[in-house]
């Protein structure tokens, strides 16, 4: 709740955690953690009511706002695919309010676990819970009845099945991601990544009551997009990873190994793009967009590879352009997705 984000980093927003849009601009965890609400808030600490205004931001600031846009860009076209057409208002509104919350609840605790490296790292120094604005114990029970309302919201006003991919996508970014792989793994984007991809199953079941292979796939494409979208903004913050002792893949392996692994997992998610065709029989147009978007991005990450073979570093290897590109593949995939629907043949 993935998808995995979330700071001074380009900022982006895959309805639960994780990953992660049109320029949304880091879809990842780590990416954006809601500074510029806080701040914006803080400019009213001068008037009446403005210490209020400024506890509301720093709480929102736990919930990395612009992480949860990527996740409800993601739901919306699966929930339109599943329905083959415009599912309900009602179903739709409750299905994001949803997984805002939930999203927001993953987030937190998020924060709330990693404040300690949060303090050492210099774009996320900032944040409610690393500089005391917010108590630890605060932020834990804020987490918690966030995560409470979620479940129960789900439960009641969307279906049960609804509500346990949302419990799972909470578990797996929490204590799969955050407490369990973050610090022990390079793969721990790979596989905590997982939880960016719940939207889709999400939003599926939101509609439909339970999954389909047309999921999977779909699924599929966001678990392969995830490490080339936030290795390259790895690589920019290796410093500030390396300081805080997290092992991120670019901290431990050269430039090579980590380009040369994004050449992969994109040939993969264009295969995941691909194989919804036949599965969702999805149109021509579609299959066309999904094939030269798929080849577009693969060309960027090939770019960084040769790059890399090349001895190149920082913005000569190009790695924050692929991480701007991953955004766009993903924002105008799903977009197809949702479009195609209502195409007339």
């Amino acid at each position: 709740m993935s998808t995995s984000s979330p700071s001074p980093a380009p900022r982006t927003a895959a309805a639960v955690p994780g990953a992660p849009s049109p320029d949304l601009g880091g879809t990842t965890p780590e990416v954006a953690d809601g500074a510029d609400v806080r701040e914006g808030l803080a400019n009213y600490d001068r008037r009446p009511g403005g210490r209020f205004l400024g506890r509301v931001g720093a709480y929102v600031a736990l919930t990395k706002p612009r992480v949860i846009e990527l996740l409800l860009v993601t739901t919306i076209p699966t929930m339109i695919l599943a329905e083959r057409g415009w599912p309900s208002l009602g179903l739709m509104l409750a299905t994001l309010v949803g997984g805002a919350l939930a999203a927001g609840s993953a987030n937190a605790f998020n924060m709330y676990l990693d404040r300690d490296i949060d303090k050492v790292m210099n774009r996320t120094k900032r944040r409610p819970l690393a500089t005391g604005e917010i108590s630890p114990r605060a932020g834990l029970v804020f987490s918690w009845v966030l995560c409470g309302v979620s479940l129960a919201w789900f439960a009641l006003v969307v279906n049960v099945a609804a509500a346990w991919l949302t419990a799972a996508a909470i578990a797996i970014y929490v204590v799969g991601y955050t407490m369990i792989l973050k610090r022990r793994t390079p793969q721990n984007i790979v596989w905590g990544g997982i939880a960016g991809c719940m939207p889709v199953f999400i939003g599926w079941a939101a509609v439909t009551g339970g999954l389909s292979w047309s999921a999977l796939a779909l699924f599929g494409v966001i678990f392969f997009w995830t490490p080339p979208h936030y290795w390259p903004l790895s690589i920019k913050f290796k410093r500030d990873y390396a300081a805080a002792d997290v092992p991120m893949l670019p901290v431990v392996s050269d430039d090579r190994r980590v380009a040369a692994e994004m050449v992969g997992y994109t040939l993969a998610m264009i295969a995941c793009s691909l194989v919804l065709v036949p599965l969702a029989g999805m149109s021509w147009v579609y299959t066309a967009v999904a094939a030269g978007l798929g080849a577009w991005f693969l060309a960027a990450t090939i770019l960084m590879l040769r790059r890399a073979k090349q001895g190149a570093t920082g913005k000569r290897l190009g790695a924050m352009k692929v991480f701007h590109a991953s955004i766009t593949y993903l924002s105008v995939l799903f977009l197809a997705v949702a479009v195609d629907v209502f195409l007339p043949f």
